[in-house]
């Protein structure tokens, strides 16, 4: 049963910054505009770094940030002056995150606390960086008792692709302090809130048909993904910031159980992936958007597992609100 609506009072925070460290999408170009700011030559989110190269005139050339397909952001908390750092997921391939961090000149020892959205591995494993870093952290990490589920996506005509899972035993040798819970959770003197279990009330949110768990010596369907959860703050005289991962129990779903936990109606902004890219998602798109639409949110800003046609939809219908993501945005909310 999920908690009481209006359980968690958030406390307002100042303002928050979210800067996209792993994203699937990378693109210079792109200026700065209203509460965005862009990373390259042509925006203000960091300088960009230079390395050495054989071919360049001076020996020297620009060190780009990094995109692969992964998701991870850092959320800055503002409040009467003082910053908290949380690093939501940690991209794909060990080495990914801590080295866009260094371009980023953000320095993982100001991370405060780690939330993993899911076990799924391109939202994990940039944590092996992280602690080939800083050694022995002892850093809390909040997840829910399922990440650690062996998973499989099975393709018609294809061998069944077993995923990548993180390791207790390693994660627990490197200092983390592991929470594990299916409840919503406050953090940070409750300023920032971690859902938890999401729970399903749309029609159209139903899962992920294809993916699939061992448990009890045996794979069985796993289409909900139950330990997908999503961090929600509360921007004051603003709203709501909904920041998913993949957005496995459905972007709808997750805005609803955000207002529904926090007793607060206004939606300030919904950032991350959504999980409407591929065959079996495509056809909820319009309804997925129309809902979107109705939380009139002041950004939004799809990422990572979206998909370029979810994408251009939010775009077409939200325009005002809709910021195109890229690895180095940073969001001023």
């Amino acid at each position: 049963m999920p908690p009481a609506a209006g359980t968690f009072a958030l406390s307002p925070v100042d303002s928050i910054q979210v800067t996209t460290l792993i994203d699937n999408v990378s693109d210079v170009l792109m200026p700065d505009a209203g509460l965005v700011q862009r990373w390259g030559p042509v925006g203000t989110s960091g300088p960009i770094p230079r390395v050495e190269s054989l071919v360049a005139e001076g020996g020297k050339t620009a060190d780009f940030l990094r995109a692969e397909h992964g998701f991870s952001v850092l959320v800055e908390l503002h409040v009467a002056g003082r910053r908290r750092r949380i690093l939501f997921d940690a991209g794909v391939t060990p080495d990914g995150l801590v080295e866009n961090l260094d371009r980023l000149q953000i320095s993982p020892e100001t991370i405060d606390v780690i939330v993993l959205s899911h076990g799924h591995f391109d939202h994990v494993m940039g944590i092996d960086g992280i602690i080939r870093r800083l050694g022995r952290a002892q850093l809390p990490v909040i997840i829910h008792p399922e990440f650690w589920t062996r998973r499989r996506i099975v393709l018609p005509g294809v061998e069944p692709w077993e995923l990548p899972v993180a390791s207790r035993a390693a994660m627990e040798d490197a200092g983390f302090q592991i929470v594990e819970d299916t409840q919503p959770s406050f953090l940070l003197d409750g300023s920032l809130l971690v859902t938890g279990e999401v729970n399903r009330t749309t029609s159209f949110e139903t899962g992920f048909t294809l993916h699939q768990a061992w448990r009890d010596e045996a794979w069985e369907p796993d289409p909900l993904i139950l330990d997908d959860q999503a961090l929600i703050a509360h921007v004051a005289g603003k709203g709501l910031v909904v920041i998913t991962g993949c957005g496995h129990a459905g972007v709808v779903n997750i805005v609803r159980y955000a207002q529904w936990l926090t007793g607060v109606d206004g939606v300030h902004a919904v950032i991350g992936g959504f999980h409407l890219t591929g065959g079996i998602f495509e056809p909820i798109i319009p309804e997925t958007v129309t809902a979107l639409a109705e939380f009139s949110p002041t950004v939004v800003m799809p990422a990572h597992c979206t998909g370029w046609k979810a994408v251009h939809r939010i775009a077409a219908e939200m325009p005002a609100a809709f910021v195109q993501g890229s690895v180095g945005t940073r969001l001023n909310l």
